[in-house]
């Protein structure tokens, strides 16, 4: 479970502050789907980074799971992502000097999974490009490598994935397979799953809807 209690951002701006996400109470249960749709500059991605404790808030608290993500030090932060965090962005962040696989591999390896290959190979199979392991990300199509980055995020089983824009960079045809996709993780692993996004598509396979802009989440829908 996700829970923001009074969480908000502000960021220096010249000789002032600008509040990027006004005060913020917000309850996400496990395994719920969650779009959270508005224009360039509403808030999405720093709400999301927020949740994903890739940033810290002026004011309030985060839960995960029932831990305080903002009383953690750094080390114990990261270990929580690590476990519990997954994240996928719009730009891939897939590392060119690696294989499909081989990106796969890296938090595995990290986390010491003694069966780590396997694993991989089981992702790759998960997302449809069991044949695709052995190409570098320059060869692989914009759909190609964002469904390699879910199967990175998916590495150590986390019980939450975060999505900031999945579709933004990838056609109709290659979105379509990237929603299905996250769709099926939801459905298959119970993963909660809250995306960021102004693709309409994409928002429609949430089961709540959160519409943000200038930093305020203006009204909240059961879909």
């Amino acid at each position: 479970m996700i829970e923001l209690r009074g969480v908000s951002k502000t960021v220096s701006s010249g000789d002032s502050s600008l509040t990027i996400l006004h005060p913020v109470d917000l309850r996400i249960a496990a395994s719920q789907r969650v779009a959270i749709v508005g224009p360039s500059g509403s808030g999405k991605s720093t709400l999301l980074g927020l949740i994903a404790g890739l940033d810290a808030p002026s004011s309030g608290q985060i839960f995960i799971d029932g831990i305080d993500i903002t009383a953690l030090d750094e080390d114990n932060l990261a270990q929580l992502r690590g476990s519990k965090i997954g994240f996928v962005f719009q730009s891939f962040h897939l590392i060119p000097s690696l294989t499909a696989m081989e990106n796969i591999l890296v938090p595995l390896e990290i986390a010491g999974v003694s069966n780590a290959r396997v694993k991989a190979h089981s992702l790759l199979k998960e997302v449809g490009l069991a044949n695709r392991g052995h190409h570098y990300s320059s060869q692989l199509s914009g759909g190609e490598q964002q469904r390699i980055a879910i199967a990175r995020a998916l590495a150590n089983e986390p019980s939450i994935v975060l999505a900031d824009e999945p579709t933004g960079n990838l056609d109709s045809a290659n979105g379509a397979h990237i929603i299905e996709l996250l769709l099926e993780v939801n459905r298959s692993r119970g993963t909660t799953i809250v995306l960021g996004t102004h693709d309409s598509n994409l928002a429609e396979i949430g089961q709540v809807m959160l519409a943000m802009r200038d930093g305020h989440i203006q009204r909240k829908e059961m879909l």
